[in-house]
């Protein structure tokens, strides 16, 4: 393969655009994009026409607007270019309008109560932004998603509008900078994807893994991941096929796949991309996600996207390495070569350590979910607690400007609070803390607390809006100064008194921390079903209609949603583990209790007095698991009988976190004690070592 020859090769990307458009067009569409201004539709029929005819070369039959709705993955409604011909054949067409704008129906996605099915009219809008692509002979058109009444419906509209507000209010702090040259400030992303390989014929054995996503029942394998002999280990030849047969089609569609690596629980692996803006990033992981299970399929593997697939060893992530740059080049999270360069970094890191203070509860909001619970702070990911990871050498320099003291560097500068005397920072100030949520990596932020299945679009519409309106605090403060060197050392220290609670460099995980931060007032919300409500509390829907990401209506309607999307999980999975245990567990204890009972009546004909005790153990010990496992499934169908009375949707959530799901644990401990002790060819299902070693 010539990778520098496919790469991109099915994407209409700029040079493309450039090769195809007419000048003028280009340099129209290229303008409207820079100024974020809606196309003419005239431009819009030139580049939709360019478009079509590079599709149709490349063998595409339709198009169709693709989005993100609030479900967490894309949709689509396919069309084709053929449109009728006065002698009955067809002729292949693409109007602007039909690139600009599509109708899909809004009434049967996830809306919070915005829309009805009576109120049925949705429109997609082209994101010029985001490049199209070709998947499958089908010309793909990022688009963004709203209703009729023009409510963002979608995880893009609300991503590209805190983009937008931080890029204004990041201009603002530059200008007193003095840099004037920077027109543009985006956030960059590069999300790191864990995921699991299985051989897929055992997944189709497994109920559970093909309805929900993750083992409902299954005992802990003789031996798991405390070897420690898989992470960043030799990669086997049938997933080193796998791993180049998933680069070249994510090449092709112009997606940065860099590192690919065994990750460290058996079956696991992980797939890193190269930092790109977060608008095409978050578009470019939602299309990873999608390939990862085609071309697993392709391969007779199933990929598991779940937080937690299998339990007692390793879930998986995704971390969101999160930064600020400008269209000249600069990374504003870099320490920089020189001291106004520091000053300038200083603050932009003050307006981060002061919003995830202020806002720790929508940080952990944007990474909250069903699968995830299961991984947080399980020696494996991030605690539930939010904290900052700064490194030692960091943490001094803040320390220092804080008590205002002077800080011994390397080359004995000495540290002072202003602008021109702070001294050069080591571009590297940090270690890795890979039990903190939010972690310097030396020039960006690493959130290291998403879960695999994520759209990275929440957590990341949340860190931009945070920083907007911390940049918006400081800007309207020192925009106002007489004095500017003075009063942003002011600034900076008081930021640093007020926030300094949120920087921790210690171990996450230990019980001393939850005891410190309890006393710093830090929260600690354990759950989804826990944190969700401070989505919407007065302090947040101030933040979000103040800079206009959300509107309020626009807030509850996805905290409706979000708590839907907990309870229905919970419920399928209740419903899943009951379908199982009824249908597939009893009936396979019953044969072997039968096989037991056989066993001893055989050898008793014999003689009565031939030792039967193995088998009469046995049976007396599956008989008594068999008698608890009958009040198990008992008491989960009641459990969910009940809960489906509860009209409240955060009442039916807390009845789902502390009964549903206790009534869900109580089964499996005792299935998982059922298959140790029921033989391999009487149990319905493969078993954990059957499905993470046999790959």
């Amino acid at each position: 393969m010539n990778v520098p020859e496919s790469f991109g090769s099915m994407v209409f990307n700029d040079s493309t655009m450039k090769e195809r458009l007419p000048k003028e067009t280009y340099k129209a569409l290229k303008k409207t994009i820079k100024d974020g201004r809606s196309l003419d539709i005239t431009v819009a029929s030139v580049v939709a026409n360019a478009m079509k005819d590079w599709a149709i070369e490349k063998g595409a039959t339709h198009y169709t607007h693709w989005f993100q709705p609030m479900t967490g993955i894309t949709a689509e409604k396919h069309d084709s270019f053929i449109s009728p011909a006065e002698d009955g054949g067809v002729i292949m067409e693409f109007s602007g309008k039909e690139l600009i704008q599509g109708e899909p129906d809004a009434s049967s996605f996830p809306s919070g109560g915005l829309r009805s099915t009576f109120e049925a009219r949705g429109y997609t809008a082209w994101d010029p932004t985001s490049y199209a692509f070709i998947k499958e002979n089908t010309l793909y058109i990022p688009t963004a998603f709203c209703s009729y009444g023009g409510e963002a419906l979608d995880k893009k509209t609300p991503l590209m509008r805190s983009t937008e507000k931080l890029n204004k209010q990041a201009l603002r702090i530059l200008k007193l900078f003095g840099h004037d040259d920077v027109t543009k400030v985006i956030t960059t992303v590069g999300p790191e994807q864990e995921y699991f390989l299985i051989d897929r014929e055992l997944f189709n054995e497994r109920e559970d893994l093909m309805l929900t996503g993750r083992t409902l029942f299954g005992a802990k394998p003789p031996k798991g991941q405390e070897m420690e002999d898989h992470y960043f280990g030799t990669i086997k030849p049938r997933i080193k096929e796998y791993m180049a047969d998933l680069d070249e089609e994510l090449w092709k569609l112009g997606i940065y796949a860099k590192t690919e690596h065994n990750e460290v629980a058996p079956a696991q692996h992980e797939l890193a991309p190269i930092f790109s803006d977060t608008n095409t990033a978050t578009d470019h992981n939602q299309l990873t996600m999608e390939m990862m299970k085609k071309v697993a399929a392709r391969h007779g593997l199933a990929c598991l996207l779940h937080e937690k697939p299998f339990d007692g060893v390793n879930g998986s992530g995704k971390h969101n390495n999160w930064s600020m740059s400008t269209n000249t080049g600069m990374n504003l999270l870099d320490p920089g070569t020189s001291p106004r360069d520091n000053a300038q970094f200083l603050l932009f890191l003050c307006a981060v350590i002061k919003g995830i203070d202020e806002y720790q509860d929508l940080l952990r909001i944007s990474v909250a979910n069903a699968g995830n619970d299961h991984r947080l702070g399980a020696n494996e990911a991030p605690p539930a607690i939010i904290s900052m990871f700064v490194g030692d050498e960091l943490a001094s320099v803040l320390e220092s400007i804080e008590n205002n003291t002077d800080y011994d560097q390397a080359d004995k500068q000495m540290m002072k609070i202003g602008v021109h005397v702070l001294p050069k920072l080591p571009k590297d100030t940090t270690d890795r803390n890979r039990t903190s949520p939010f972690a310097f990596t030396g020039n960006k932020f690493e959130f290291r607390m998403l879960g695999s299945t994520f759209s990275i679009a929440g957590p990341n519409i949340t860190l931009n809006a945070i920083v907007t309106e911390e940049l918006s605090q400081f800007a309207d403060i020192l925009e106002a100064s007489e004095d500017f060197d003075r009063d942003l050392a002011k600034l900076i220290q008081k930021t640093i008194k007020e926030h300094k609670r949120i920087i921790f460099n210690g171990n996450n995980y230990s019980d001393e921390w939850v005891a410190e931060a309890e006393k710093r007032g830090l929260l600690n919300l354990k759950t989804t079903a826990d944190a969700l409500p401070y989505f919407v509390s007065p302090k947040n829907i101030e933040l979000f209609t103040k800079h206009k990401i959300f509107t309020e209506t626009e807030m509850h309607s996805r905290y409706e949603i979000l708590m839907e999307e907990y309870t229905k999980t919970l419920n399928i999975e209740a419903l899943t583990m009951l379908d199982m245990a009824k249908k597939d567990i009893v009936p396979a204890i019953l044969s072997f209790e039968t096989a037991l009972c056989d066993a001893i009546a055989a050898k008793k004909a014999v003689c009565e007095t031939i030792d039967a005790s193995l088998e009469s153990g046995l049976l007396k010990k599956v008989s008594e698991l068999s008698g608890k496992l009958a009040q198990h499934i008992e008491a989960l169908e009641k459990a969910e009988e009940e809960a489906g009375t509860i009209a409240d949707f955060e009442k039916q959530a807390a009845f789902y976190k502390d009964s549903v799901l206790s009534a869900m644990e109580n089964l499996r401990a005792t299935v998982d004690a059922l298959e140790v002790c029921v033989g391999r060819e009487y149990w319905p299902y493969p078993s954990y070592a059957d499905m993470i070693f046999r790959v």
